[in-house]
């Protein structure tokens, strides 16, 4: 209405919609707190809203709040599981083991392997569990005794030692000796113990200087021939002063004992020679008895690594992708390959190096030309290959598993238990002594007479050689003398009695004199059985017809 109040609307009556503030009333207009929470129900009526898409849409909001679910839902689950693997790990490492009827297996290899794993659940014998203890070589702390074995410790560096123990087998997958590191000392004091172990410790020990290993290679191609068994071909210097009258170019050297491709170079020409025997000779190997060796370089296609591991064989194929000439360095392709006849062959003979090695393996060459040449042989050291390395690691365990079963007995562990309970209670060995072979003479105790030998016939001048006897009257044995007989020292009994006693001498027949009436010798029954009466009656007939035919009748 023209001229009329302007029309202003009622204020909102208590309960009715509209913008509520916890303060109060808000008045027409002005915009609601920012500290309190949005309780407008009116879409698009208020003031229009800057911007077209606010952090505060309906859509971002529920989109992020899902995200945010989400993140926390899998922090959760990631945290639980790792609650879990580390709960599970923790009871697989910690299993319990009869410590009263165990035997202890040491394991030699670096932590990137836990081969207790491979033991849970096996046992010798029966009801003998396997404990297994593994170190590196590093942390082995060792004492040998040529009574009670080895005793071995391991420092793994932290505050807590652990408790020494005795190994009753020992598998080696660590080499004791690459470049500047050398525990042969370790296997000095494991064979000083004399612990079985696979492979060997005295192959172990064979294989620390590769050109003994080569030499011995050698000593195989001359025996199988050089097509059957076909060996690159080397040189070898005991010092690097002696490697100038090399002529042959490209060649690899090969300096010391080392694995994995280390201290290994390939030399171009006379120039590169000399400057890495110069090298070797001032860092003072030369005065150190070091050796090397050097070998025609072979334009490789891709190497083969044949290897044996009880009654299994395995042959793989490496080529390198990134051109480096050593397969083992850069990148390379790996496959397995079939097993030929011909490296069975080769596999088989390095086998029976050593006295023989349940794990070994043999590397080969195959140049551009498609010629297969033997570069190396490995003991159980060699690293595995290829996708089936757990299916190798089991099989090692099984034939572990099977020599401890055949080398470890419980009567190792019984003796040692008697053997501490004897100490313990202070007593005489001789109560555990064990039984006299057949066929030998026990060791009278207490001073007695030693029991009858067995019924032999002696000849002519073998009485001294003859142990007492008694006869059936139950005197005591007498032993011949090797004097002369005298026939008026003792009183005659009888012409018999007579020469049988005047051999033995004055001291002789009196002891026999002051023994009439005692009780038979222990371990001889009272009156003497049929057995020894027959036995003294036939030696007591030996004697008289040796006498008769010495003296002549009496």
């Amino acid at each position: 209405m023209p001229g009329g109040p302007p029309n202003i609307p009622p204020p909102p009556a208590p309960g009715t919609a509209g913008s509520v503030s916890p303060g109060g009333p808000v008045p027409p207009g002005s915009a609601p707190p920012t500290g309190g929470p949005e309780l407008s129900l009116s879409f698009g009526k208020g003031p229009a809203q800057r911007g077209t898409s606010a952090p505060s849409s309906p859509a971002k909001s529920r989109e992020s709040l899902l995200q945010r679910v989400q993140s926390l839902t899998g922090a959760a689950r990631d945290q639980g599981a790792s609650i879990i693997g580390a709960a599970v790990s923790t009871a697989s490492r910690v299993q319990p083991f009869n410590r009263d009827k165990c035997f202890t297996l040491l394991v030699v290899d670096d932590q990137n392997t836990d081969w207790s794993k491979y033991y849970r659940g096996k046992r010798l014998h029966g009801d003998y569990d396997i404990r297994v203890e593994q170190a590196e070589f590093r942390e082995i702390m060792l004492t040998a005794s040529a009574d009670s074995g080895p005793m071995v410790g391991c420092n793994r560096g932290g505050s807590k030692q652990a408790k020494p123990f005795r190994p009753d087998f020992i598998l080696v997958r660590q080499p004791p000796r690459d470049g500047s590191k050398d525990y042969r000392s370790t296997l000095l004091g494991l064979k000083y113990g004399g612990v079985p172990s696979i492979n060997s410790l005295h192959s172990l020990y064979q294989f620390q200087d590769k050109p003994w290993v080569f030499a011995h290679l050698l000593q195989l191609q001359r025996r199988l021939g050089r097509d059957a068994f076909p060996l690159v071909e080397q040189t070898f210097f005991p010092n690097p002063k002696d490697m100038f009258t090399w002529t042959r170019f490209p060649c690899v050297l090969k300096a010391g004992h080392c694995h994995g491709g280390k201290a290994t170079a390939k030399l171009d020409n006379p120039g590169a020679l000399q400057d890495a025997a110069g090298l070797l000779c001032g860092t003072g190997l030369s005065d150190n008895g070091s050796y090397c060796s050097l070998e025609p370089y072979i334009d490789a296609k891709f190497d083969v690594h044949i290897q044996k591991i009880g009654p299994s064989y395995k042959a793989f194929m490496r080529k390198s992708i990134s051109g480096n000439w050593k397969t083992n360095q850069g990148s390379a392709m790996l496959e397995q390959i079939p097993m030929t006849e011909k490296y069975k062959t080769w596999v088989d003979e390095v086998s029976e190096m050593f006295g023989g090695m349940e794990v070994c393996g043999v590397a080969v060459i195959v140049s551009k030309e498609g010629k297969e040449f033997i570069i190396s042989a490995a003991d159980s050291t060699f690293p595995l290959m290829g996708d089936s390395q757990e299916e190798d690691r089991r099989q090692i365990a099984d034939l572990v598993v099977a020599r401890m079963q055949n080398v470890c007995r419980p009567s190792m562990l019984t003796k040692a238990v008697s053997r501490s309970s004897i100490s313990s209670r202070g007593t005489s060995p001789t109560e555990d002594a064990p039984p006299v072979p057949i066929g030998t003479r026990p060791v009278p105790v207490g001073g007695g007479p030693p029991p009858i030998p067995e019924r032999t016939t002696p000849g002519v001048g073998s009485i001294g050689r003859h142990g007492s006897f008694s006869s059936q009257s139950g005197e005591p044995p007498e032993q011949p003398s090797e004097r002369a007989p005298t026939l008026n020292s003792v009183g005659r009994r009888d012409s018999q009695a007579s020469q049988s006693s005047s051999v033995s001498g004055v001291s002789s027949a009196s002891a026999a004199r002051s023994g009439l009436g005692k009780a038979p010798p222990t371990g001889t029954a009272p009156g003497g059985g049929p057995s020894v009466v027959e036995d003294a009656e036939d030696t007591m007939k030996n004697l008289r017809k040796t006498f008769a035919g010495i003296f002549g009748d009496m």
